[in-house]
């Protein structure tokens, strides 16, 4: 049996399909002992509530949870794991998980939770969404699923309470320290130690049965020292799988003897294995906590630690025999939570603090460039290759830090983005390398935005333009604050929340004006219009799409001066000002012609023909459509032909020709053909 394998918020739609080799230990096979517990689990499923049993009324129905509470190392999370294997054929849905605590003691955003199981649904997750509202989309998720839900390491009873689904066909197993007793109608499962032939069975997978063969009294004895615990189970059996010469009765006279002050069984483990490591080995264990949300890959390793990236790999798979890290998939190691503590008393004590800056800050450099890295390969083909530009960037890049292929890349970047999420904003909360953190932040959005589009890496870039915006007002940047502003209000305008994303354009326009940022105020201007525009609100944003107007004008930028003339024209015809729209919209046109932009052209003539026949003015509407057609033929825009051309064929209705409105509303199907979005079109113009 193993100590809590996961050191960091995942979802895995199916634990019981993992992928092979995730976890090395810990595994199926590496389970002992624990019979009654499981017993006693199964049973609880189905055993009447507290409620009930007490002749009170029952609440409403709700999913069963299952509480197994033990001290970091008693081996709750692999109790959990081997459990849910067990009863996971009764919940066809699958299983889902999350980790509620990181090994340092960082407790996870509740929100940050909550996207991991709806992630792990296969469920969208808004940017920017609140807490309820999120909570409410995971229960509604699960409103008709028969599937479990594993919280691991949860704090308090206030993070697992937004987490419970409503429906009693779903089951939560959570493992935790001690009894939440905010929530109701919930029996912990207390784990002490292993029982003795249960301890020796897992030292026996460690080292083999020959050596407990020989004498089974000592196995015995050294499972007693180690206190049944299965986290010091399993470094002392690594220790000794690393050392086949030593005796087994040696190392649990070895335990004995140690000080009293030794902090327990797994204090005395971590001690034996710590001391047998020469130096440099010792030094790279002391700086793991550093890792961020406890991942740790060999780059990460080697940055931390000053060495070469086969140096560091090296050391990580020693880490991992010996149970001091545990395998993961891609490459990735996982500290566990109950060593945290000890490795971090040796870095406060063994190291000083300038190192540990110092050490931090080749980590996040080291970041920043595999981001850059990243990045690039995705502008490269599947093979890898790619045009000059790309192999000049990599060309400036160590070997080291390159990536074979594009789909390697982007493998790389969903597998570490846990942690290099934790590393921005561990980053940002350190306050001492702010560069860096803006540095690292702006490679994370990048880098997303390249391999999974802005829209669908919207959810993780809100956060990471939060921490942008944290540490311009940390440091009053206001060019860099009004910029994450305006990054900010367009994730909320694009999912609906209006008023919150006027609210931070106001706050971008001060920020830019604070900067003397005239394209930061003109953005800023224009969107505040665009959200009084979305809000109907047709007087103000037509009085803000005149600022920035008057802006653009100052400045001679004529494609935005041609662009905010057409969002004027908009908001006229909106507001049934046709005068004011056709004259914005005219001007508009003017403008595209001399920037010899003739699909912009076009499409204000499209507009202007549209509002000349609202007017009740078909024959110039007529005039102005079939103009726009040729531009759009010019153009080459296939779609905004075929709508001008239903355009002139409900006109020419209008004016009393329905054979020449036939001609035209075949031009556009001929235009159209097969496209699967053409119905709006044909129904259509307007």
């Amino acid at each position: 049996m193993c100590p809590p394998r996961s050191t960091r918020v995942v979802a895995l739609r199916e634990l019981r399909s993992q992928p092979e080799g995730r976890e090395r230990s810990g595994s199926v096979t590496d389970f002992v002992g624990r019979r009654r517990e499981l017993k006693e689990l199964r049973e609880d499923i189905a055993r009447t509530g507290l409620d009930t049993l007490s002749g009170r009324k029952a609440k409403a129905p709700r999913a069963r949870v299952l509480l197994i509470a033990g001290r970091p190392g008693s081996g709750r999370t692999a109790l959990a794991e081997a459990f849910v294997r067990e009863v996971a054929e009764d919940y066809p849905d699958g299983v889902i998980k999350v980790r509620l605590t990181a090994p340092g003691g960082e407790t996870a955003a509740t929100e940050r939770a909550i996207r991991t199981l709806l992630e792990g649904l296969g469920e969208a997750t808004p940017p920017g969404a609140a807490e309820d509202e999120l909570s409410s989309a995971l229960r509604a998720a699960l409103t008709h699923r028969k599937a479990i839900l594993l919280v691991d390491d949860a704090a308090d009873p206030y993070q697992v309470d937004a987490l419970l689904p409503d429906t009693p066909e779903c089951l939560v197993v959570i493992t935790a320290e001690g009894p939440l007793t905010g929530i109701p109608d919930v029996r912990p499962c207390t784990l002490g130690g292993l029982d003795t032939p249960s301890g020796v069975q897992m030292l026996a997978q460690r080292i083999g049965d020959t050596r407990i063969a020989v004498d089974p009294r000592a196995a015995e004895t050294l499972a007693e020292e180690c206190g049944g615990q299965p986290a010091a189970l399993a470094l002392v059996g690594g220790w000794l799988a690393a050392h086949p010469k030593a005796a087994v009765a040696d190392v649990a006279k070895q335990l004995h003897d140690m000080p009293p002050g030794t902090s327990g069984p797994l204090g005395r483990g971590f001690r034996l294995v710590y001391e047998s490591l020469p130096q440099p080995a010792q030094r790279t264990l002391r700086l793991l906590p550093l890792a961020p949300a406890g991942i740790v890959d060999s780059h990460t390793a080697s940055a931390l630690a000053g060495c070469s990236v086969a140096a560091a790999q090296s050391t990580l798979e020693d880490f991992a025999g010996l149970g001091l890290v545990r395998h993961a998939a891609n490459g990735m190691f996982l500290l566990p939570g109950c060593l945290a503590p000890l490795l971090q008393a040796l870095l406060e004590t063994k190291e000083r603090a300038a190192e540990v800056q110092l050490a931090r800050a080749r980590m996040l450099e080291r970041t920043v460039r595999l981001l850059h890295s990243c990045r690039v390969m995705a502008e490269a083909d599947e093979d890898g290759a790619g045009g000059a530009d790309v192999r000049e960037k990599l060309d400036g890049l160590p070997r080291a830090l390159r990536f074979p292929d594009r789909r390697a890349a982007a493998t790389w970047l969903d597998t570490r983005l846990p942690a290099l999420s934790a590393a921005a904003r561990l980053a940002v909360a350190d306050g001492g390398l702010d560069t860096l953190a803006r540095r690292l932040v702006a490679a994370l959005v990048r880098a997303l935005a390249e391999h999974r589009g802005t829209a669908a890496a919207a959810p993780e870039l809100y956060g990471l333009h939060r921490l942008v915006l944290d540490v311009a007002e940390r440091r009053s940047l206001h060019r860099e604050q009004a910029a994450a502003l305006l990054n900010l209000a367009d994730l909320d305008a694009e999912t609906g929340r209006t008023h919150e994303a006027l609210e931070r354009y106001r706050a971008a326009l001060d920020a830019g004006r604070a900067a003397n940022d005239p394209y930061a105020t003109g953005r800023a201007m224009e969107s505040v219009g665009g959200a009084y525009q979305e809000l109907a609100d047709w007087h103000r944003a037509a009085d803000w799409f005149g600022r920035a107007l008057s802006q653009a004008l100052a400045r001679g930028e004529r494609a935005d001066e041609a662009r905010l003339y057409g969002r004027l024209g908009n908001v006229h015809t909106y507001a049934g000002r046709y005068g004011d729209a056709l004259r914005s919209w005219r001007t508009a046109a003017a403008g595209y012609r001399k920037l010899a932009d003739v699909p912009g052209q076009a499409k204000a003539l499209s507009e202007m023909a549209r509002i000349q026949e609202y007017a009740g003015r078909p024959e110039e509407s007529l005039h102005t459509c079939r103009e726009a057609v040729e531009l759009a033929r010019r153009a080459g825009d296939l779609r905004l032909q075929a709508a001008l051309q239903v355009r002139l064929a409900d006109t020419l209705d209008r004016l009393g020709d329905p054979a020449a409105a036939r001609l035209h509303r075949s031009a556009a199907d001929r235009l159209l053909g097969d496209d699967p979005a053409a119905c709006e079109i044909r129904s259509g113009s307007d």
